[in-house]
């Protein structure tokens, strides 16, 4: 399980959580104009989960 840390079709960041199966099982709400604020967004879902995060 990993997360993915990616900009959408208007430039802003978003993030999705996929499985080890390769199926988005969570994805972010909202996007974010900052890259920081995005990876404060999953440290709020991580919790104390050590799933990686790729860009």
């Amino acid at each position: 399980m990993h997360f993915q840390l990616y900009k959408d079709s208007i430039g802003q960041w978003r993030w999705r959580l996929v499985a080890s199966n390769w199926k988005t099982i969570a994805d972010s709400a909202e996007s974010y104009w900052n890259k920081q604020d995005c990876l404060a967004g999953i440290q709020l879902v991580k919790g104390s989960y050590n799933a990686p995060v790729y860009e």
